[in-house]
């Protein structure tokens, strides 16, 4: 990453506040893992119910509402992942866990906009047939945002 896009992430009003406030960093990193918690809570039982699982609740009662979850706490865990990026991004950009987090995170994301894309899946959540390639996407969504979770974590470690 040049030096001068690390400078002015890192000048960023917000990181300047994280690095200068002694609850501001807590308590993003707590929104950040409050975002993930909701996407991963959200995300894997959809998934899980794609593949076969809990098929006495019904996909297009629970589909729809799993789904927004989901996002919203995507949503929240991207926003806040950046702006926790943004006191540390040469060192964070210079991890191999965070770069692999990121790689991945992109996977997922692209594996869900082209699942939601899907007239298969469209079928399935309205309680038509869930077809091989829904079950397809929900399993490569459950191995890619655990791996993003683990890779999360290796983070603090490399």
């Amino acid at each position: 990453m040049s030096g001068d896009i690390v400078e002015l992430i890192a000048g960023w009003p917000g990181a300047r506040w994280l690095r200068a406030s002694g609850l501001a960093y807590p308590f993003v990193n707590a929104t950040h893992i409050l975002g993930i918690g909701l996407l991963l809570g959200a995300i894997l039982p959809l998934d899980l119910r794609l593949l076969g699982f809990f098929n006495a609740v019904p996909l297009r009662v629970i589909g729809p509402f799993l789904s927004r979850a989901a996002a919203v706490g995507a949503g929240l865990a991207v926003l806040t992942g950046l702006w926790l990026f943004s006191v540390q991004p040469g060192d964070y950009f210079g991890n191999p866990a965070f770069r692999w987090k990121a790689g991945l995170l992109v996977l997922a994301i692209v594996n869900i906009v082209a699942q939601h894309l899907g007239k298969q899946y469209r079928v399935a959540v309205g309680g038509g047939r869930i077809g091989t390639i829904v079950r397809v996407h929900a399993a490569l969504s459950v191995v890619l945002w655990l791996s993003v979770l683990v890779a999360g974590r290796w983070i603090g470690f490399v």
